[in-house]
């Protein structure tokens, strides 16, 4: 997903998110680290950490896309969703 997003737009932003509701097996710094070491040769990546909302953080990166990976049918409906649900927050 890094890979093929990063091709598509000038800077990718990899968000990684907090949250206390759930139970991670990797802490924060964990987490990015890991992503780090998995995306050191693509040049144009930034990794940064949030832990508000999605679409508050886009708008303050000033960011035009949310690339999201999907691995079931499920995950596009749950996707559409929360991209429905955005889109009527940013009206």
């Amino acid at each position: 997903i890094f890979e093929r997003g990063s091709r598509l737009v000038d800077k990718l932003i990899i968000a990684v998110s907090s949250n206390p509701n759930k139970n991670s097996l990797f802490s924060m710094e964990e987490r990015v680290e890991m992503i780090r070491n998995s995306v050191k040769h693509i040049p144009n990546v930034e990794i940064d950490c949030t832990g508000g909302l999605l679409n508050e953080y886009v708008k303050s990166k000033n960011a035009t896309i949310i690339i999201r990976g999907l691995r079931a049918l499920s995950d596009f409906e749950y996707e559409f969703q929360r991209a429905l649900f955005a889109k009527y927050l940013d009206d």
